[in-house]
C-alpha cells in the first residue's frame, strides 16, 4: 500500500519536474538568449506589471538586463518573448516588418483594442486604413484644415482654466484633446452629450488599459472591457443617425460613410467603428501624459520657461496683427520648442513595450529569435542608456541642439519605428506646440500639488499635477 503512494508520489514529481524544466527551457533550433520564463502559465507577468514611480529604466528590464545583458528572454500573460534593449536590433526588427516580424498583441490586449483594430492588419490592409487617417492627421492637412481649429479650442480651454485659478493639467489637456477631435472625427459634441458620456467610457476603458487580465466584475480589466464596449455603443450609434440623416458634417465620418459605400472597399461598419474609437484613445491619452509632463518640467526648469518665451515672444512680435492665431510657418518655426517636446517624450517613455511576432526564425548577433515567439522592443532602456544619452534621466532640451527634431532614430523611438511609425505624431506634437505657445506667452502657472508618476508599467499620474494658473497682466 504504501510502496503504491511512494511510487505514485515520486511519478508525480518526476512530471511536475519535467514540466517544469521544460517550461523553463523552451526547444530552440539554435542559441536562445538567456534569460527567465518564470512560473508554469503565469510567467514573469505579476513582475511586469509591478508598479514603480521611477523615470528610469523599469526595474523588470533593469534588474534582466544586469543579469543576462541588453537581450533576453520571458513570458508575460502566456507569451514567449525575447525582450531586446539593444538599439541595432530594435532596428532591424522595425526594418524587416511585414518580412520576419508582424504586428501583434497579447490576447488579453486584442480583446480590449478589438480585434478589427488597425494596429493588427497587416500588408495592403494597413497600407489602406494608414493613408486612410492620414487624410486626417498629415501635416498638409494639418497645416490647410485642423491648425486653426486646434489653436481655437485651445486657448477656449485655457481661458476656462485661467478663469477656476487653478486645473488638474492631466483631467484639463485630457477633455481639451478629446473634445476638440471626437467634432472633427464625429462631429460629437461632449457638452451636448446626454448622461454616459462618451469620454466617462473611455476613462473607465483607460483605467484598466494595462492591467493583468482577470475579466471579473471589480477588476480594473473588467470595467476597461465595459467601457470599450459602452463607447463603441455611442459611436454605432453615432454612425448609425449619420448614415440615416444623410446630413453633410464634413468630418471624417463622412469620409468614412462614403468608403463604406464603395464597392471595391476594405472598410466595413465595424472596422470604421473600432477606427474612430482607436484614434479617440489614441490621440487624447498619449497627447495628454505628454502635455502633463511638458507642463511639469517647463515649471521645473525657469531656464526653459525663459527660453521658450523668448522664443514665442519673438513669434508675437514678428504679427501684423496681434489677434491672428497660430500659422504653420511659425509653428515651423519653434526649434527649441520642438526641442523641449522631443526631450519630453523621451523622459516620457509612455508606452512599456512594442511588440512584433516572430513569422520566421530570425538570426540576431548569435541569437536566434524563434518563429512562433513575440518580440518586445523597450523604449526605454535606449531612451535612457547612459552610452547614449549623457545624464539621461536630467530634463535638457538642449541636448537637441543641432540635432534632427523631426524622425526618429536608433536612439529615439519616442513615436515606434520603421512602416508602423505612429500615425498621430505630426498631431500629437502640433497640439503641445500649441498648448506650450499660449501657456508661456499669456499665462503664468506653478504646480501646488502632485506631479509624481507610477508606471503600472503604462504611465500613470496617481495625485495629478495641479497647476494655480492666471493671465499674464498687460503692459
Amino acid at each position: 500500500m504504501w510502496g503504491a503512494v511512494i511510487f505514485l508520489v515520486a511519478l508525480l514529481i518526476v512530471r511536475i519536474s519535467h514540466w517544469w524544466y521544460t517550461w523553463s527551457n523552451p526547444k530552440n533550433h539554435g542559441k536562445l538568449p538567456t534569460g527567465s520564463m518564470g512560473l508554469p502559465i503565469i510567467g514573469e507577468t505579476l513582475d511586469f506589471f509591478s508598479s514603480n514611480s521611477l523615470f528610469d529604466i523599469p526595474p523588470f528590464f533593469t534588474k534582466r538586463m544586469q543579469r543576462y545583458g541588453p537581450v533576453f528572454r520571458t513570458n508575460i500573460v502566456g507569451k514567449n518573448i525575447i525582450a531586446s534593449t539593444d538599439p541595432e536590433i530594435n532596428y532591424d526588427i522595425f526594418q524587416q516588418e511585414n518580412r520576419s516580424f508582424l504586428i501583434l498583441y497579447t490576447e488579453s490586449f486584442m480583446k480590449i483594442l478589438g480585434r478589427e483594430c488597425m494596429l493588427v492588419h497587416h500588408g495592403n490592409f494597413h497600407k489602406y486604413l494608414k493613408n486612410l487617417i492620414l487624410r486626417l492627421v498629415s501635416p498638409e492637412n494639418l497645416k490647410a484644415t485642423l491648425l486653426p481649429g486646434m489653436d481655437e479650442a485651445t486657448r477656449k480651454h485655457l481661458d476656462s482654466w485661467a478663469s477656476f485659478g487653478n486645473i488638474e493639467v492631466k483631467e484639463g489637456s485630457s477633455k481639451m484633446i478629446f473634445e476638440y477631435f471626437a467634432k472633427i472625427l464625429i462631429g460629437y459634441d461632449e457638452e451636448m452629450a446626454p448622461k454616459g458620456k462618451l469620454r466617462d467610457n473611455f476613462q473607465a476603458f483607460m483605467d484598466g488599459l494595462i492591467s493583468f487580465p482577470l475579466n471579473i466584475p471589480g477588476t480594473a480589466y473588467h470595467a476597461c472591457l465595459q467601457g470599450r464596449k459602452n463607447a463603441c455603443e455611442v459611436i454605432k450609434d453615432t454612425f448609425e443617425k449619420r448614415k440615416a440623416s444623410k446630413t453633410p458634417y464634413k468630418d471624417f465620418l463622412d469620409q468614412l460613410l462614403k468608403e463604406v459605400e464603395r464597392e471595391d472597399t476594405f472598410l466595413n461598419e465595424q472596422i470604421a467603428i473600432n477606427l474612430i474609437f482607436v484614434l479617440l484613445f489614441a490621440s487624447h491619452e498619449t497627447t495628454s501624459a505628454a502635455s502633463t509632463l511638458a507642463i511639469k518640467f517647463i515649471a521645473d526648469h525657469p531656464d526653459v520657461l525663459e527660453e521658450l518665451t523668448k522664443e514665442h515672444e519673438a513669434i508675437l512680435k514678428a504679427r501684423d496683427n496681434d489677434e491672428s492665431g497660430l500659422t504653420w510657418q511659425e509653428y515651423k518655426s519653434m526649434t527649441f520648442t520642438h526641442m523641449v517636446i522631443n526631450e519630453t517624450v523621451r523622459l516620457a517613455n509612455i508606452v512599456p513595450g512594442i511588440l512584433r511576432k516572430v513569422v520566421k526564425d530570425v538570426e540576431m548577433k548569435g541569437y536566434t529569435i524563434p518563429a512562433g515567439w513575440m518580440v518586445m522592443v523597450v523604449p526605454a532602456a535606449v531612451h535612457l542608456s547612459t552610452d547614449k544619452y549623457e545624464n539621461p534621466l536630467q530634463f535638457n532640451p538642449w541636448r537637441w541642439e543641432g540635432q534632427e527634431l523631426h524622425a526618429g532614430s536608433k536612439t529615439f523611438m519616442a513615436f515606434g519605428g520603421g512602416i508602423r511609425l505612429c500615425v498621430g505624431a505630426d498631431f500629437a506634437k502640433l497640439q503641445l506646440a500649441i498648448l506650450i505657445h499660449h501657456m508661456v506667452t499669456k499665462y503664468r502657472w506653478s504646480v501646488t500639488k502632485g506631479g509624481n508618476i507610477v508606471r503600472k508599467p503604462g504611465l500613470m499620474f496617481p495625485d495629478g499635477l495641479h497647476i494655480e494658473i492666471s493671465e499674464k497682466q498687460k503692459c
